[in-house]
């Protein structure tokens, strides 16, 4: 069957030697080489695509993807309607109880309809839902049982059992304060003091929603091949393009060769010289800003090590992505847009790398960060250049 199914796709079966340039598959990324430069997702080392990971509405256990063939445009093999916020990494722990309203706020739009309203049941009342069997629930929401057992997997749970202790689990948070429920949208005619309030609170929930949900087996496997990287490209537009100059300044400022791109055609031709001991970053809130994901595709086809820190990790960017990993998507209104919390949170998990890599290059990064700091130092007491 494996072997019809790859001919159907116009591929060659899974043992077919892997394309120039590119290792076997890696436990660290769950990646195997395959024909043509695409490369595959096995269950065990990526995202699964079964019940313990990604593909919870029906898809093959192992989602591949092709250089050339099966997905178009060049592109990797479309993921299936169930494709989602599984756990990754092969066996990683479903998301902690603290997690799950964060989860919902960034899987929702990516989410078919009757799964959104699943998940809007289960974030709008934890407590009342945990009490539900799973019959209850698709009646409360006017769906089905395997819907709800589909959104389930999606949140990143093995079963609907244990969403439901999750969702008892955020409804003692939130009875014993610590998990307060979502304030009010900052309104025009609102207080300075308020608006100072609610931004803070809403810049803390999305600190918290990000760290609670990124996943650590991914966060190491980007910090292990950031530290080892020859060269490091680094791409984003807009707001995330700041971001991007901020990850990049301070890889360079622990001794690492790294690149940030917010013109769309130097990243294409940067992303071309990249080889396999290299790494690409994407960043995009959106996951699918195209000016970022087309640099990421080339890298990827060139043998990069690719990375995309996105709020959607079923965006298009992840099919090019050996690493995702996942900022918190935040309420948005009239008076505070998307960016404003998307880079809250991919600033938290730009300094997440940088700290990891800092320690694992620690003997070489300490006497580079000192030399940046005495140039810097020296610089402002001279008052700046000589002229």
């Amino acid at each position: 069957m494996k072997e019809i199914f790859a001919q159907r796709k116009g591929r060659k079966p899974p043992e077919a030697p892997p394309a120039e340039g590119r290792k076997p598959a890696a436990a660290e990324s769950g990646r195997a080489a395959g024909p043509e430069g695409g490369r595959a997702r096995g269950a065990e080392g990526g995202r699964a695509g079964g019940a313990e990971g990604r593909g919870a509405s029906g898809g093959s256990p192992a989602d591949s993807r092709g250089g050339n063939g099966g997905g178009g445009n060049g592109g990797g093999a479309r993921r299936g309607n169930g494709g989602g916020g599984g756990a990754r990494g092969g066996g990683a722990a479903p998301p902690a109880p603290a997690a799950l309203a964060a989860k919902v706020r960034t899987l929702a739009p990516s989410m078919t309809r009757s799964m959104q309203r699943v998940a809007e049941a289960v974030a709008s009342d934890p407590a009342a839902c945990a009490a539900l069997t799973v019959t209850g629930l698709a009646e409360l929401t006017g769906t089905s049982e395997a819907t709800v057992v589909r959104t389930a997997r999606l949140l990143g749970y093995p079963g609907y059992r244990d969403l439901r202790l999750a969702l008892a689990g955020l409804a003692a948070h939130q009875q014993s304060g610590r998990a307060p429920s979502v304030t009010a949208d900052i309104a025009v005619d609102d207080p300075l003091p308020d608006v100072v309030a609610k931004l803070a609170y809403d810049e803390q929930q999305t600190l918290a929603d990000t760290a609670a949900g990124l996943d650590m087996v991914q966060l190491g496997a980007a910090v292990r091949a950031l530290a080892g990287a020859r060269r490091t490209d680094v791409y984003g537009v807009g707001a995330s393009g700041l971001v991007a100059q901020d990850l990049a300044q301070k890889l360079l400022r622990i001794g690492l060769i790294a690149q940030a791109h917010s013109d769309p055609h130097l990243a294409v031709t940067n992303a071309v010289q990249l080889r396999a001991k290299d790494v690409a970053i994407a960043i995009t809130h959106s996951g699918s800003t195209g000016d970022v994901i087309e640099p990421l595709r080339v890298a990827f086809d060139h043998g990069a090590t690719t990375i995309a820190i996105t709020g959607r990790p079923d965006g298009p960017v992840s099919q090019y992505a050996d690493h995702v990993l996942t900022t918190s998507t935040a309420r948005e209104s009239e008076l505070r847009p998307a960016a404003m919390s998307s880079r809250t949170s991919q600033l938290l998990v730009v300094d997440c790398l940088f700290i990891g890599v800092a320690q694992r290059t620690y003997e070489s990064a300490a006497p580079a960060l000192s030399a940046s700091y005495e140039a810097l130092a020296h610089r402002h007491r001279s008052g700046g250049p000589s002229r």
